[in-house]
């Protein structure tokens, strides 16, 4: 409650008109201050004009007026510079350390006002004012859009930072981990990631000739081998023993099978052939970094998703009997998904980090080449009025959907807070 009492407070949404102090004094607000997010009072160097005299100093809000004394305010020199105390309810007065008592004034905000935010934040609707979008300037969603696209890739870029300090530089292995993470396709993300942590490239460089310890590694590692089930299927056989003796070498602790998703999940799906995928990168040494670098345009880069896996996973979609109608390793959805989520971030990454703006430009115009991506969340908005036309504005939707609408932080986006300050305004 006292956020929403702060954003009022910053965003001047509380009634001009009926501001007064407890004790009758007119009250303006010349300016609200600077929002403090450490400890101290909330803003800093407002200035208020109180029965006509100016006073420059801080502001404190709380709901009750007596949180003022249970806070320890009272007690504390750091909130002697208050020069007006903003309530929800004025239960008492309050004073300053020496005794000295601080004008005090209640937040009055239209009612049309606390309507509407508790439509926002008590909606059943996924996206809280789906009803009421079509209000919203068009240009106040786009240059809303546009930020929100930029912070989704920002914080991918982040991600990628981490895992460049963890792996010491080391563009490739980041490629590897992120490429990883991204063939699980959002349902096995976590699971793919662990499988390639827990089996870095150092360790199967020194296998990269033989693919069949490729991939036993990587299936072994997976929990996805179970030599006392074998049967007779002589790939599977090869695998187990395979792996049984580079686990014993190594001293290799397998993932439970249990980590990986398979229920109701298509069986091109399932993340068999995805590891497939991820050994054929990985057979004659993992370079898929230097490849994406060099890779000029769109079709370059699907060429190198465009993988026709051989022998056995030509023809599984898992361990057992073969499937009658093989296909590619990835779909060309799937491969729009790879790059949206891989490559893209890898070179805002590398951009931002080596300094090479081309690749950052690189980046968004992949994402704005893109087709918008088809799925639940667009769907949504897409009702509601904000049309996905590529796939920046896709990952925008998504950032949205996930980080404002599902928290409720309506008064945090750009479309609640047109919503709720046209609320403000009104003189119901």
């Amino acid at each position: 409650m006292e956020k929403l009492m702060q954003y009022i407070w910053q965003h001047r949404l509380y009634r001009n008109s009926d501001m007064v102090t407890n004790d009758g004094l007119k009250v303006r607000v010349i300016d609200p201050g600077l929002l403090n997010t450490d400890a101290g009072p909330d803003f800093f160097n407002a200035k208020i004009e109180i029965d006509g005299h100016l006073w420059a100093g801080n502001v404190e809000l709380h709901v009750r007026a007596t949180d003022w004394k249970r806070h320890g305010h009272d007690r504390d020199k750091a909130y002697d510079s208050v020069i007006l105390h903003v309530v929800g309810k004025d239960d008492a007065p309050v004073y300053r350390t020496s005794g000295e008592r601080i004008p005090q004034v209640v937040l009055e905000v239209s009612p049309l006002f606390n309507q509407s935010y508790d439509r926002l934040v008590n909606a059943r609707d996924e996206i809280p004012c789906a009803a009421s979008l079509r209000q919203v300037p068009h240009l106040t969603i786009t240059e809303w859009v546009e930020a929100l696209a930029f912070e989704r890739l920002h914080n991918k870029v982040e991600r990628i930072g981490q895992l460049l300090e963890l792996y010491h530089g080391s563009w490739e292995d980041v490629c590897y981990v992120t490429l990883a993470r991204n063939l699980g396709f959002g349902i096995n993300n976590e699971a793919f990631e662990r499988l390639a942590r827990r089996t870095p490239l150092r360790l199967l460089a020194k296998h990269s000739d033989s693919l069949l310890q490729v991939e036993a590694l990587l299936f072994g590692q997976a929990g996805l081998l179970d030599a006392a089930a074998q049967g007779t299927d002589s790939y599977y056989q090869h695998l187990c023993s395979e792996y049984a003796f580079l686990a014993n070498k190594f001293q290799l602790r397998p993932m439970e099978r249990e980590s990986w998703k398979l229920f109701r999940i298509r069986p091109q799906n399932f993340p068999y052939r995805r590891i497939a995928m991820l050994a054929h990168y990985i057979e004659g040494g993992f370079s898929l970094m230097s490849k994406l670098l060099e890779a000029d345009g769109e079709k370059a880069l699907r060429d190198l998703f465009t993988v026709e896996l051989t022998g056995y996973w030509a023809n599984h979609y898992s361990f057992g009997k073969p499937n009658a109608r093989p296909s590619r390793a990835l779909s060309d959805n799937s491969i729009d998904i790879v790059l949206i989520n891989t490559v893209s971030p890898l070179y805002c990454a590398c951009g931002e980090i080596t300094g090479e703006s081309r690749l950052a430009d690189k980046a968004i115009a992949l994402l704005e080449s893109l087709k918008s991506e088809r799925n639940a969340i667009v769907d949504k908005f897409t009702y509601a009025g904000i049309d996905s036309p590529d796939a920046l504005t896709s990952q925008a939707l998504i950032e949205l959907k996930r980080e404002y609408c599902e928290a409720r932080k309506c008064i945090y986006c750009k479309i609640g807070h047109y919503l709720l300050s046209e609320a403000a305004r009104s003189k119901t």
